[in-house]
């Protein structure tokens, strides 16, 4: 029987530090050549758009993906876990949460391998849905004492640092401009669906670390060139989806002042193939486009605790 898993279950069952583990482990295997993930793909009508990313994970058993829609009426998630060896649909679940906490834990990863070991100062922009998974995941990987968090909406960054102060017991501080949230950070995350930059390379200090995570569309831009320019360090989760999504990084390809080769896969990091950081002073940047790898990954995660615990519905349709 296939085993369907809601919103509720995926809250009771996923934490941050267990898709944070769950996806270390992923991006390890990834860098030694074990993972299997095709880019997004996208299906557009005059009214709405499906998004599709689907994978295999040999080291967990699994295969799948999510398949997600977006429209004025907003954006559903499902992600739709196979087993490997006999192809059987072995779970359908909500995805809402569960990406929102993936992508977080991806997060979570880079700084891990990419920011520097005293890292206690975030400048976040953007106070959505987002956002809440990229402070969990700092704050559950460095010891993060001060946060600043900027958004265009006063009433919405003012209550956004409320509850995440209350949540992570941290100091949140709701600030007036976008240069005033980068004042003093080690870490600088961007959660927006900007169009034009919110970031500026003129506001980096030496040894930052930037997690930019807002945009999957070659038209979006969270960091400016200059951002760009001023990195030491830059990774991506596949070089591959990069090419077609990093909005950021397009024009500064066309123009011959950034090349692919320059750019390092997560999983290489992991797994020890390339640095993450090679010394304190260098600024690193993380540009997060979600990948089918880290859905199956968490979900495979959440299938295996709900099927012990005997959670979830199962559903009145064979699994073959």
């Amino acid at each position: 029987m296939v085993l369907f898993l809601g919103e509720d279950d995926v809250k009771q069952i996923l934490t941050m530090s267990d898709a944070i583990k769950v996806l270390e482990e992923t991006f390890r295997q990834q860098g030694l050549g074990n993972i299997i993930n095709q880019p997004r793909q996208r299906v557009r009508t005059d009214v709405s758009m499906l998004h599709y990313l689907a994978g295999a994970l040999p080291h967990l058993g699994v295969m799948g993906y999510k398949a997600y829609t977006s429209s004025k009426a907003g954006i559903k998630f499902r992600v739709f876990l196979h087993d490997i060896e006999t192809g059987e649909l072995l779970s359908i679940m909500d995805g809402d949460y569960m990406g929102m906490m993936r992508t977080g834990a991806v997060s979570g990863v880079a700084t891990k391998y990419m920011a520097r070991e005293d890292m206690s100062r975030v400048g976040i922009y953007g106070a959505g849905w987002q956002a809440r998974g990229q402070l969990l995941a700092a704050a559950a990987v460095r010891h993060v004492k001060k946060i600043s968090v900027y958004s265009r909406n006063a009433a919405g960054r003012e209550a956004f640092a409320r509850e995440m102060e209350k949540q992570l017991r941290i100091t949140v501080t709701p600030v007036a401009s976008a240069e005033e949230a980068a004042r003093d950070a080690d870490c600088v995350i961007t959660s927006t669906s900007s169009f034009e930059p919110v970031f500026k390379g003129e506001w980096l200090a030496k040894g930052t670390h930037i997690n930019a995570i807002g945009g999957n569309f070659l038209f979006k831009r969270e960091l400016d060139e200059r951002a760009v320019k001023a990195s030491d360090v830059i990774v991506v989760e596949s070089l591959e989806q990069t090419k077609i999504e990093a909005g950021e990084f397009l024009p500064l390809i066309e123009k011959g002042t950034l090349r692919w080769s320059r750019i390092a896969e997560l999983g290489d990091v992991v797994a020890g193939k390339a640095k993450g950081r090679t010394k304190d002073d260098d600024i690193t940047l993380f540009k997060s486009l979600g990948i089918a790898a880290e859905d199956i990954a968490v979900a495979a995660h959440v299938y295996k605790v709900a099927k012990g615990a005997g959670m979830g519905t199962k559903l009145g349709m064979p699994s073959n």
